[in-house]
């Protein structure tokens, strides 16, 4: 726990929507020549299942309706385009992929007549393009003919070649359209964002306007592509961010100047990322506790490659063996749990007082892991509901068409529980062992790797099995498997909740035999269970209130 300086009182709040992370590597530096991003939906208002929308044709004239995806809000609506690709999730039947993390930024540039929030130019994106380029000329153009609504986000659009990261921002109430910059991640290179605005300077030497779009400027520096909306400096000037030489130009200090909110709850996720795959990294922590401004590298060449798992494995970080692990600073309890009531900050004697916020968190309604490939029919959509720490991470494809019913929106809700919901089920097992943390979680990580490990082996066997089927023969085939995978996983953590709790019922532990079974005295009654002692540590936090 870090206490800390004044003029923090606003955290609380901006924390409640700094809440997503995404992790991106590049196709040279995977272990399978695939390009991978993941992204993490955090929010303690959203409820967790998979979406789906399918192919379509429309009509000449036809419009499409906007809403507000945070709201449901009704924003106005957008000629529809010919044709609609399907699209599982955030990954279309083309391998294109989109996560988002918001940073929120300068506030006063909410445009509330705009049409395009955040979540629809997303999912609007998904459905007209086929490549990371076109997503970003999509977005661009959406916002700039109808406006944007959100605050301050990057985008995370990846295709089975490319990997890209835009930030935008809104130009204020009367001023449509948005100022963006977007670069490509180098191939060689892994990135991440979490909800604090990341690209600074741009190339602006040389630069010239975008064929057939004068309102985009384009370089390439060293390898490495940048585009940027023309007026990005300018709008800048105008409202008083910036004043020194075009070249000295910071996107993320103009826009989203870092305070302790973006350094301590929201780099530190990326930091802990990155340092794992490049040690030169640990030399930003002071950056991240918020004791200098010195900006850490947009992307890194890591220390070796990384696989799907990998990623999976950073969706679930909690800052373990770091100066931030949030499982042994104080607050965690007697079990070590990341848990902690009444949010990250709380104030006691007028001075204010913050947690740790890790990748890996309780709101978490859904998380994703995309894995996109040139080389293969289909892409991977690795779909976690619920906390990633606790979940299983269950594999979807480009080519998926059905959901399965315990992933599908409106089973079960927020307020309404239902035990064929996958939600309901990840749920109940993570919150009975925030109760035991540091005693239950190693058994659901053991039965999650297992799954997981499971459905690597299965990809491999169904990527040979399914290459000379007909396309709808193979969807067919891949839809049911996935059906079959996701309502036993679900299953299966009915089962997990089931033994916890008869395992660690009232404080105590039941003894296991080594194949896991129970053990009985020679009544055949339950044996004596285990009374697991608090650590010394804990004894003496609380020995001066015991009676003695």
């Amino acid at each position: 726990m870090k206490r800390l300086f004044s003029s923090f009182a606003a955290i609380m709040l901006a924390l409640s929507a700094m809440a997503c992370t995404n992790f991106l590597v590049g196709r040279l530096a995977s272990t399978n020549g695939q390009t991978m991003i993941s992204y993490a939906a955090d929010s303690y208002n959203l409820y967790g299942f998979l979406r789906y929308q399918p192919a379509a044709d429309h009509e000449v004239g036809a419009m499409r309706k906007i809403y507000d995806w945070d709201t449901n809000k009704y924003l106005g609506e957008i000629p529809e385009v010919a044709h609609t690709y399907s699209v599982i999730g955030n990954m279309n039947e083309k391998q294109l992929s989109i996560g988002e993390t918001t940073y929120g930024g300068r506030h006063e540039l909410n445009d509330s007549t705009g049409i395009m929030d955040y979540g629809s130019l997303i999912y609007v994106a998904l459905e007209r393009c086929a490549t990371a380029r076109e997503a970003i000329l999509c977005i661009a153009d959406l916002t700039k003919e109808f406006g944007y609504y959100s605050d301050g986000e990057s985008f995370s659009i990846a295709d089975p070649n490319e990997i890209w990261i835009m930030e935008m921002i809104g130009k204020g109430p009367g001023n449509t359209g948005a100022v963006w910059v977007a670069t490509r991640i180098p191939d060689d290179c892994i990135s991440a964002h979490a909800n604090q605005a990341r690209i600074t300077t741009l190339p602006v030497k040389k630069a010239k306007a975008m064929k057939g779009r004068k309102h985009i400027m384009t370089n390439m520096v060293d390898g490495q592509e940048w585009w940027w909306s023309k007026d990005v400096i300018e709008v800048a000037r105008q409202k008083g961010y910036f004043a020194g030489e075009d070249a000295a130009f910071s996107f993320a200090d103009a826009y989203a100047p870092l305070d302790l909110t973006g350094a301590y709850a929201c780099e530190g996720r990326v930091w802990s990322f990155m340092r794992k795959y490049d040690s030169s990294y640990d030399q930003y922590l002071p950056y991240v506790m918020h004791k200098n401004n010195d900006h850490m590298p947009l992307f890194t060449k890591p220390n070796r490659k990384l696989s799907a798992a990998d990623v999976r494995e950073a969706m679930r970080d909690m800052y373990e063996g770091t100066a931030l692990d949030i499982q042994q600073q104080e607050g965690s309890g007697i079990w070590h749990s990341k848990l902690r009531y009444g949010g990250l900050v709380f104030t006691l004697d007028s001075t204010e007082y913050c947690y740790p916020r890790p990748t890996a968190t309780q709101q978490t309604a859904w998380s994703f892991v995309s894995e996109m490939y040139a080389d293969k029919q289909f892409g991977t959509f690795w779909f976690g509901i619920d906390d990633a720490a606790t979940t299983v991470y269950i594999p979807f494809f480009s080519c998926t068409t059905e959901v399965p019913n315990c992933m599908q929106k409106g089973n079960g809700d927020l307020l309404t529980y239902s035990s064929t919901s996958a939600f309901w089920a990840f749920n109940q097992v993570a919150n009975y062992a925030y109760t035991k943390y540091e005693r239950m979680l190693p058994e659901i990580r053991a039965r999650q790797a297992d799954w997981e490990k499971r459905f690597e082996e299965d990809i491999t066997r169904l990527e040979m099995k399914t290459g000379k089927m007909s396309e709808s023969v193979r969807n067919d085939y891949l839809n049911r498997y996935t059906s079959e995978q996701a309502e036993a996983v679900v299953a299966d953590w009915h089962e997990l909740f089931g033994f916890l709790m008869v395992k660690y019922l009232d404080g105590v532990e039941k003894k296991q035999d080594e194949q896991g079974k129970f053990l009985r005295n020679e009544l055949g009654e339950p044996a004596s269970p285990d009374r697991f002692k608090p650590s010394e540590e804990y004894l003496r936090q609380i020995a001066p209130v015991v009676a003695h």
